[in-house]
C-alpha cells in the first residue's frame, strides 16, 4: 500500500488538475454560447444557398459547365477543418480519420489546405501533402477567409491542377452531439434531398439570365458559403466537445479525489492502529 505522504501528494496533483478542467469547461461554455449563436445565424443561409444551387441543376438538367464536369486531373484538394488546440476529445481525431481512412484515395492524389494546426500536422505525419497553412483562420472565422480560400481553390480548379474538392469538417448538432463529414463541393453534383432531409431542394425559382451565366455566378458563391458554414459549424463543435471533455475530466477527477481520499483514511487508521498496538506491547513487556 502507497504511503500516506504519496496518496495525500497525488490526492493534491489531481485536484490542481481538476481547477484546470474546471477553469476549461467555463471558458468553453462562454465561447459555446457566442460559436453556437453565429453558427445558427449562418445555417439558413447555408442552407438556402445549398437548396438553390440543387434547384437549378434539378431544373436545367445537364448543361456544359466548368463546375458541373468532371477534369481530366486525378489531384483532389481537401479542405479540413480542424482545431489548434486539443483537450477537445474526438473532435480532432475523428475529421482526420475521415482522410486517412478514405479507401479510394491515394495519398499522391490528395492536396490538403489545413485550417486548423491539428489536422494539419497529423495529416503530415501520415504522410500527406499539405498544399497551405490557414490555421489562422479558425480561431476567429470571417467570411473574407472563406471567400479567399475559395478564389484559390476555384482557381486551381480551372487551370485544371484540381479533379475535385472536397471539404472535411464537424457538423454541430447539439452541446454533447458533433457529426464529422466530408462532401464534395466539385464538380457539383444534383442532390435531390436536402442537407437536413428530403424535399428541401425543390424550393420554386425564376432566373432571367441563362442557365451557364446563373450557375458562372452563383457556384463560386455556393463554395465559400459551403467553407464559411463549415468554419461556423467547426468552431462551435469544437467548443461543444472541449466543454464535455472538460466536464467528464472534471467528474472522473473527483471520483479520483474521492477514492485517494479513502486510501488515504485507510491507511491514516492503519497507521494510528499499528502506533497503538506498539505502544501497548511497549507497555506490557516493561510490566
Amino acid at each position: 500500500m502507497a504511503s500516506m505522504r504519496d496518496i495525500k501528494r497525488r490526492r493534491g496533483s489531481i485536484q490542481s488538475t481538476q481547477q484546470i478542467t474546471k477553469a476549461m469547461k467555463l471558458v468553453s461554455t462562454v465561447k459555446l454560447q457566442r460559436a453556437r449563436s453565429n453558427a445558427e445565424k449562418t445555417k439558413n443561409y447555408f442552407d438556402c444557398m445549398y437548396d438553390t444551387v440543387n434547384s437549378i441543376l434539378a431544373r436545367v438538367g445537364h448543361i456544359e459547365n466548368p463546375y458541373l464536369t468532371a477534369r481530366t486531373s486525378r489531384q483532389k484538394a481537401v479542405v479540413v477543418i480542424t482545431s489548434n488546440r486539443g483537450l477537445a476529445g474526438g473532435y480532432n481525431s475523428n475529421v482526420i480519420k475521415l482522410i486517412t481512412r478514405h479507401e479510394s484515395w491515394e495519398k499522391e492524389e490528395v492536396s490538403v489546405y489545413a485550417v486548423g494546426g491539428k489536422g494539419r500536422d497529423a495529416l503530415a505525419r501520415n504522410g500527406y501533402t499539405i498544399a497551405e497553412d490557414l490555421s489562422d483562420i479558425v480561431e476567429e472565422p470571417v467570411y473574407a477567409d472563406a471567400m479567399r480560400l475559395s478564389a484559390r481553390l476555384l482557381e486551381e480548379y480551372r487551370k485544371g491542377k484540381l479533379g475535385e474538392i472536397y471539404l472535411a469538417y464537424t457538423f454541430f448538432r447539439n452541446t454533447v452531439t458533433q457529426e464529422p463529414r466530408l462532401i464534395r463541393l466539385l464538380p457539383v453534383e444534383p442532390v435531390m434531398d436536402g442537407p437536413d432531409g428530403p424535399g428541401r431542394s425543390m424550393a420554386p425559382m425564376n432566373f432571367e439570365m441563362s442557365d451557364e451565366d446563373a450557375l458562372e455566378l452563383i457556384i463560386p458563391k455556393y463554395v465559400t458559403s459551403l467553407i464559411y458554414g463549415a468554419l461556423m459549424e467547426s468552431v462551435a463543435s469544437e467548443n461543444g466537445a472541449r466543454m464535455q471533455a472538460m466536464d467528464n475530466a472534471t467528474s472522473n477527477a473527483e471520483e479520483m479525489i474521492s477514492d485517494l481520499t479513502l486510501k488515504y483514511n485507510r491507511a491514516r487508521q492503519s497507521s494510528i492502529t499499528q502506533e497503538l498496538t506498539e505502544i501497548i506491547a511497549g507497555a506490557e513487556a516493561i510490566s
